[in-house]
């Protein structure tokens, strides 16, 4: 039996390994809200990599109802929801989740990971194949293994490859999953074509819309409102934390899907409940999202702004269409170098290497926000430029 001391030794070593190749990683401290600019390891810096696409996070409205809500229901849960945790203010988010997609009924869970693992894991099982998207999120592909049904990986967004393989399968149930805005990439899956394919081949379609929930269609309702087919989905899974400023994700769709997730969903039944302030964030966040919808305007005003910029200067934006907007580096270290070159200049764009992306198509994953300025916007592109031709990368 290993001794402890063995084991730590095992660990360093195998630190030292990750170092080594460029994929360390460390966590820094974040000292203020998730604004246009915060502050990260006691230096002002104008973020690019915060998913509160709107800026709703800081909202004055979403934090008094938060403070309204610890005022009146108390701080934590205190339980699971089928235990004693199911705080009211579940059944009006759920409701207003569901009207918001168009759907029966809506189920929140803990977070985006446990919406995908615990969905996932419960409508399929063995005998049953599900074929996702290369590119899909971890999230998903945890998912797609804890259900124990047979899974087939298509190429990326190519429907023709989809389609090659429900030809040639047979089962009693299949499942086509994939992101509606792919996390890293910052494009968008082609689901009408995906939908016509899955109805052709008796499939069910799930869309993993967390990127694209506030953020595509004129109502931010999501990738289905962007290409206008809110028929055809059967299984909708959002996040709470990032357009919508707060916490949590949600499923949607038929009223027998939410009420089998509700009694077979380990990520669902065995995990305490959401805060209730966190609740009556997102309540105030839809309500805002649907009173407010020149945030989304301004969100993809400056977002054709930084990419037009971006690709003026000469940087390879992999053909992004979103919020989401990669820039290929490639090798781990280089895109590091140039992250850390950023944050001198008070921008702060983190770099992506693996697992999280494939092997030489390290990034800086930038994310832009409805609250960024055209001044900060331009500050950041005078940064790139200057830490870009010091690189070499432009």
């Amino acid at each position: 039996m290993k001794t402890l001391l063995e084991f730590n030794i095992m660990f360093e070593k195998a630190l030292l390994d990750i170092k080594n190749k460029g994929l360390y990683r460390r966590l820094r401290i974040v000292e203020s809200g998730q604004a246009s600019k915060v502050v990260i390891d006691g230096r002002e810096v104008i973020l690019l990599s915060s998913n509160n696409y709107l800026g709703l996070a800081n909202h004055p409205k979403i934090k008094e109802a938060a403070k309204e809500a610890i005022d009146k229901y108390g701080a934590g849960s205190g339980a699971a929801r089928l235990i004693s945790g199911n705080c009211i203010l579940y059944k009006e988010l759920e409701e207003r989740i569901a009207e918001f997609k168009n759907t029966e009924a809506a189920l929140v869970f803990g977070s985006g990971y446990l919406a995908n693992i615990g969905i996932l894991s419960t409508v399929v099982e063995e005998g049953d194949l599900i074929l996702s998207d290369e590119l899909n999120h971890a999230s998903i592909i945890d998912g797609c293994r804890l259900s124990r049904a047979e899974k087939t990986i298509y190429r990326h967004k190519d429907t023709r490859h989809v389609e090659e393989i429900l030809s040639k399968n047979k089962r009693r149930r299949i499942l086509i999953v994939t992101e509606g805005v792919f996390s890293m990439d910052g494009d968008i899956a082609p689901l009408p074509e995906i939908i016509a394919l899955a109805k052709r081949y008796s499939a069910m379609v799930m869309v993993d819309d967390a990127h694209g929930t506030g953020v595509l269609g004129k109502k931010g309702k999501g990738t289905a409102e962007h290409f206008g087919i809110e028929k055809g989905i059967d299984i909708h899974m959002g996040t709470l934390g990032k357009a919508l400023g707060a916490y949590g994700a949600y499923a949607a769709g038929d009223k027998g899907l939410i009420e089998f997730l509700i009694n077979k969903a380990r990520g669902f039944i065995f995990t305490t409940a959401l805060p209730p302030s966190v609740l009556a964030s997102a309540i105030k966040a839809i309500e805002i999202l649907e009173e407010e919808p020149h945030l989304i305007k301004k969100l993809w005003e400056n977002r054709d702004y930084l990419v037009n910029g971006l690709k003026s200067l000469g940087f390879d934006t992999m053909g992004c269409e979103t919020p989401i907007i990669p820039i290929l580096i490639g090798k781990a270290e280089k895109a590091l170098k140039m992250s850390d070159g950023l944050f001198e200049q008070g921008v702060y764009a983190p770099a992506i290497r693996p697992p999280t992306v494939p092997e030489d198509t390290c990034r800086l994953r930038l994310t832009v926000m409805a609250a960024h300025t055209k001044e900060e916007l331009d500050i950041a592109l005078k940064a790139f430029e200057k830490i870009g031709k010091r690189l070499n990368i432009i």
